[in-house]
């Protein structure tokens, strides 16, 4: 990727401590299931140098965090899953905000807190966490707000689009019956506490999974002509699907949606190219930004974290996972992309 890769990523503005709602921007997410990648001051570096303004952070180590003092960067700091059982003690759910929010929260500026990432009763890798996410949520709230930090960093939990049903057309979308117990309650907190659902939406993975019906324009941003819902773009598409849903589930749609995650690989595996790639992250970042927003929620940015920052060669899964990133592992740009 070129150095003009700060130009279309640059969108964000300061936010205030006081908790002024920001323009929406795009970041993207540093994920570590790497041996070869830099160090996590070279990395903020790294960022600094492109204008990458916001950072979602899965793991969050004193090494990462350290590194992100003073440095302007928005974060989306993340609970891991196998961390959601202990922060239903409320001493434990304390000690973790104290430990990684409260410690930092001066010289780091902490955006969001995601409680776990893609629990879902439908994921054999995650459903044994459900029962322990919103009583989570709920503790990391309470220790929040104790701080008086509840305008400033909002909790969320990041969900995948598996949990939707009759997601064509758009507007007819719902959660399905089978999760509905576990996801309104869920956004039922989100509104309580004025917070965004983070949801991690790929079109890439609805392509591969379809390619009959689905096609590749229309994954990539590339179809001139709107279908037959009216929509020219997948990714839209599938955002709206969410926003519907959500209004059917509580009556209103007083909740936004961050995209959490969205990419495309550039190897590994069909679909990945390093052309269709370098197509899909300049569109994508383009609309974010644009006020177009979607047939849903017309004419407003689009909050987007592009996955990943580094190509990941411990990522288990398709060969597919390891090769995500926009930059490689040497820190060198990995796309051609203008604006």
């Amino acid at each position: 990727m070129m150095a003009n890769f700060s130009l279309f990523v640059f969108a964000c503005v300061m936010i205030s401590y006081l908790g002024i709602k920001e323009v929406q921007c795009v970041g993207v997410c540093y994920g570590r299931n790497g041996n070869n990648l830099p160090l996590a001051e070279d990395v903020v570096n790294l960022y600094k140098a492109n204008g990458i303004t916001s950072m979602r952070v899965y793991d969050p180590i004193p090494e990462t965090l350290n590194a992100l003092k003073d440095s302007n960067i928005q974060i989306m700091l993340c609970i891991p899953n196998d961390k959601l059982q202990a922060l239903t003690d409320p001493k434990e759910a304390y000690n973790w905000v104290f430990a990684n929010v409260i410690n930092y929260i001066k010289q780091v500026r902490i955006r969001y807190v995601s409680v776990g990432n893609e629990i879902s009763p439908l994921i054999a890798g995650s459903s044994q966490f459900v029962p322990f996410l919103l009583p989570a949520m709920e503790n990391v709230q309470r220790v929040i707000t104790s701080f008086r930090l509840n305008h400033r960093v909002k909790i969320s939990t990041a969900v995948e689009t598996g949990l939707l049903a009759n997601t064509y057309p758009p507007s007819q979308s719902t959660f399905r019956g089978d999760v509905i117990s576990f996801i309104k309650p869920i956004i039922e907190f989100l509104k309580q506490n004025n917070a965004p659902l983070l949801a991690n939406i790929y079109p890439y993975f609805a392509y591969i999974g379809d390619p009959d019906h689905v096609s590749l324009s229309y994954a990539i941003f590339a179809q001139p002509e709107p279908d037959s819902s009216g929509y020219t773009n997948l990714f839209d598409a599938m955002l709206d699907s969410i926003y519907y849903a959500i209004e059917k589930a509580i009556g209103e749609n007083k909740v936004e949606i961050v995209v959490s995650e969205s990419g495309w690989p550039s190897e590994g595996g069909f679909g990945g190219s390093m052309g269709i790639a370098t197509i899909y992250y300049r569109n994508l970042i383009g609309h974010a930004k644009s006020k177009a927003g979607t047939i849903h929620k017309l004419g407003k940015p689009i909050e987007t974290y592009l996955f990943a920052m580094f190509d990941e060669n411990l990522k288990i899964g398709a060969e597919t996972e390891k090769h995500f990133g926009v930059f490689y592992p040497d820190k060198t740009q990995k796309y051609n992309l203008t604006f």
